[in-house]
């Protein structure tokens, strides 16, 4: 992974060039206060502010040079990414002010996924210079949990399936000193009925588990955290169309997302007991596939009919948060690739957000703007239950007539969690699909600042 430890250090006066920070809207004031030879240069390479935009500015020799960059009026965690991205390697400070959440792109912008480039291309490091010493290791745990989402739901299907997904989680575990257990073959399916109805089509090699981390002193608040695990979904028998399939291997970006969270809490000590759940799937197809129409029993004792075997993820989701209230924890968090439905409501950006406490959603509603992180909350509209109603069973796992994919998706969730008990359900894409400054195509965290500081903020010392 990049070391981003070494891309961001205290400025106590070392050589950096300067980089002045321009909204457009200030660009014509800013312009009048330079230097000729800077405001031809300016002129020259068309800069006005716009943001992400950035120009040279030339000083008494070839080697002076400073930089003047395009920001937005309200600058965020991208607002240095583009010149982060552009700019040559040497060392960078702020003219004016400190990076504060800028940093966060500057680091970003640096990051590559390049496991399968024969030859990486080259780049040098670009230093910024920062006088917030104290975030430092902030910016970094942020930065390196960020890019562990992304780098896991880039891998291929084919390198990251449940046993490589499981040692992704050990690795984490045991960098904090975490207990590691996994449970599968006969004790999942005696204990996850679901997780194994889901996963046992697929080859000895990709077969399915639940993975669990425990962490922390038992003394202090027990915190659950949940991510979906599919390493790839074909759809089951109810298959999907090739177009469907194509970005599959990003099915488990709510587990990335789970474990990048659990490795933050992890790593900063924050005072929680921590219980991360990942059931761990391909849903694959053969002759042991489950079928249409098939009734499962669920650890928490229900009984699902399956309306859709597409509709995998809830299925698996619902065994691990059964699991988790079982231990009475004061907060459940899950993130989950879920639906499709809530990317027609929300687009790629947005995750849906789902909380049965009202309290809980205004905190993390609140944690999303305040990090620049947006979640969209949704409704768990109680009446919609009626479209899960089963003939048979206790519960059908998906709905015809397609209305509401997402609500319904999140209620089939929410009956297996504890009433009790606050929760909230994260359907995020984990996927960018068009690149913008530091963050570029493909795989994606979102939400996990947002999920980050809502537990810093309610559990830090």
């Amino acid at each position: 992974m990049t070391d981003f430890a070494s891309l961001i250090i205290a400025d106590r006066g070392q050589p950096g060039r300067s980089l002045m920070l321009v909204a457009k809207a200030d660009f014509a004031e800013w312009l009048k206060g330079q230097p000729p030879r800077a405001r031809a240069a300016v002129e020259a390479q068309r800069f006005e502010g716009k943001a992400d935009t950035l120009a040279i500015l030339p000083g008494d020799s070839a080697e002076e040079w400073n930089v003047a960059v395009g920001v937005d009026p309200v600058r965020g965690p991208w607002a240095l990414a583009s010149a982060a991205a552009k700019l040559p390697e040497g060392s960078y400070r702020l003219s004016e002010g400190v990076p504060s959440e800028s940093a966060l792109g500057w680091l970003l912008a640096q990051h590559r996924f390049d496991r399968y480039r024969e030859k990486p291309e080259p780049q040098g490091p670009r230093v910024l210079l920062t006088g917030e010493p104290a975030r430092i290791d902030e910016i970094v745990r942020l930065a390196e949990a960020t890019a562990l989402v992304r780098d896991l739901v880039d891998t291929g299907a084919g390198d990251l399936g449940p046993a490589e997904l499981a040692d992704a989680a050990k690795a984490v575990a045991d960098r904090h000193g975490g207990k590691f257990q996994v449970t599968q073959g006969d004790a999942l399916a005696e204990g996850y009925p679901m997780v194994h109805a889901v996963g046992r089509a697929a080859t000895k090699a990709r077969a399915p588990r639940l993975i669990e981390i425990e962490w922390g002193d038992a003394k202090h608040p027990r915190v659950a955290v949940v991510g979906k695990g599919v390493c790839f979904d074909s759809g089951g028998l109810d298959i999907k169309p090739a177009g469907g399939m194509l970005l599959m291997k990003k099915d488990m970006g709510g587990a990335a997302h789970a474990l990048a969270l659990a490795g933050l809490i992890m790593d900063a000590r924050l005072p929680v007991r921590l219980h991360l759940l990942i059931p761990a799937v391909e849903n694959a197809i053969s002759s042991d596939s489950f079928r249409p129409g098939d009734v499962l029993r669920t650890r928490k004792g229900l009984f699902v009919e399956i309306g859709n075997t597409d509709a995998e993820g809830r299925l698996v989701l619902g065994d691990a948060l059964a699991r988790a209230c079982e231990e009475q924890p004061v907060l459940v968090l899950d993130f989950a690739t879920l639906t499709g439905a809530a990317r027609v409501a929300l687009g790629p950006d947005l995750p849906a957000l789902f909380a049965n406490d009202e309290a809980l959603a205004g905190d993390i509603a609140a944690t999303a703007d305040a990090v620049a992180d947006p979640l969209w909350r949704l409704p768990l509209w109680q009446p919609y239950n009626d479209m899960l109603k089963s003939d048979v069973a206790d519960i059908n796992n998906a709905p015809g007539g397609g209305f509401a994919g997402t609500i319904t998706a999140a209620l089939f969730l929410e009956r297996f969690v504890s009433p009790s008990i606050p929760w909230a359900h994260l359907d995020t894409f984990a996927w960018r699909p068009t690149a913008k400054p530091g963050r570029p195509k493909g795989g994606d965290a979102l939400g996990l600042r947002a999920a980050w500081e809502l537990l810093r903020r309610r559990f830090a010392n």
